[in-house]
C-alpha cells in the first residue's frame, strides 16, 4: 500500500492531498504553516511509501473547484482519515453539518454523546486535528457565543470559507494576520459568525463517507 500525494492550487492558497490506492482521501490540508511533505508525512504509516504524482485525486480537485465556484455544497468522495475511534466519530459528525450553517463545540460534543466541559474540550481537540479540510468541514464549528475560534490554517481561512458558504457576513472577515492556533479555546473570538437563523441540523440523508479502518 502507498499514499499518492499531490499539490493543489486553490483560491485560498496551496493545499496538499494524499489518497490511498483506492482513491480514499487520507488528508487534504492547507499548506499555510507547514510544507506539503511534512503534512503528508504526519499521516503516513511507518512502512508506507509516499508517491508524489499529479495523476491521482482528479475527482477531489474537480469537486474542490466546484466548491470554490459556489457550485457544490456536498462532497461525494470516499474518505479514510486516520485517527482514534473517538476522533473518527467526531470527524464523521462534522460531515453532517450542512453547508451554510455552523455548530458550537458544545453542540458537537452533545451529538457524539459527550456533555461535560472536559468532553467538550476533547471534541474541540479532535476537531482541531481533523486531517481533511473543507470536505470534513471543521471550519463550521464555532464558539458558543457565535464567535470564530481556532482553525489549523488560521482564522482568516475559516472566515473566508464561512463567507463563501454564506454563514458569515463579508463585513466580518478577519484581518489577514490572525494568531494561529489549533486549540478551540486558545484563540480569542474576533469575528462573530452572523449565522442564518437556522442552526446546523444533522442531515438525515448524509451517508457514512468514511472507509472502515
Amino acid at each position: 500500500m502507498a499514499l499518492h500525494a499531490r499539490r493543489i492550487g486553490t483560491p485560498l492558497g496551496e493545499m496538499v492531498l494524499a489518497v490511498e490506492d483506492d482513491g480514499a482521501v487520507v488528508t487534504l490540508e492547507f499548506c499555510a504553516h507547514q510544507g506539503p511533505a511534512a503534512l503528508v508525512a504526519a499521516v503516513a504509516r511507518p512502512d508506507e511509501a509516499v508517491e508524489w504524482t499529479p495523476e491521482r485525486g482528479d475527482d477531489v480537485v474537480a469537486q474542490l473547484d466546484e466548491y470554490f465556484r459556489g457550485e457544490r455544497r456536498r462532497f461525494e468522495l470516499p474518505l479514510a482519515p486516520r485517527g482514534s475511534e473517538f476522533q473518527r466519530r467526531v470527524w464523521q459528525e462534522l460531515t453532517r453539518i450542512p453547508y451554510g450553517t455552523t455548530l458550537s463545540y458544545g453542540e458537537l460534543a452533545r451529538r457524539v454523546g459527550k456533555k461535560s466541559a472536559t468532553a467538550s474540550r476533547a471534541v474541540g481537540q479532535a476537531n482541531a486535528t481533523n486531517p481533511i479540510a473543507i470536505v470534513v468541514p471543521c471550519h463550521r464549528v464555532i464558539g458558543h457565543d457565535g464567535k470564530l475560534t481556532g482553525y489549523a490554517a488560521g482564522l482568516s481561512f475559516k472566515a473566508k470559507l464561512l463567507t463563501l458558504e454564506g454563514a458569515l457576513a463579508p463585513d466580518d472577515l478577519l484581518p489577514t494576520h490572525e494568531p494561529h492556533t489549533r486549540a478551540p479555546a486558545a484563540a480569542p473570538g474576533h469575528g462573530r459568525a452572523l449565522v442564518r437563523e437556522r442552526r446546523a441540523r444533522a442531515s438525515a440523508d448524509q451517508p457514512d463517507l468514511f472507509a472502515q479502518p
